[in-house]
């Protein structure tokens, strides 16, 4: 999803419940999740790509550390 930030992918979770989660992978240390949100409708709300995206910040900056 290069619309959160550059290396986030989205895994999906099919079940009678729907989740998403949004991972970066590319980073050596770990997998980080940033975000796991149940999908209710078939677009992404924008509250959730918003968090998605402030939490890719947030990590970013405590990289650069």
């Amino acid at each position: 999803m290069p619309s959160v930030g550059p290396g986030v992918i989205e895994l999906r979770i099919h079940g009678p419940i729907e989740y998403r989660l949004l991972v970066v992978t590319r980073l050596n240390e770990a997998v980080h999740v940033l975000h796991v949100f149940e999908k209710k409708t078939p677009k992404t709300s924008r509250r959730d790509l918003e968090l998605g995206r402030c939490r890719y910040s947030q990590l970013m900056i405590e990289r650069s550390k």
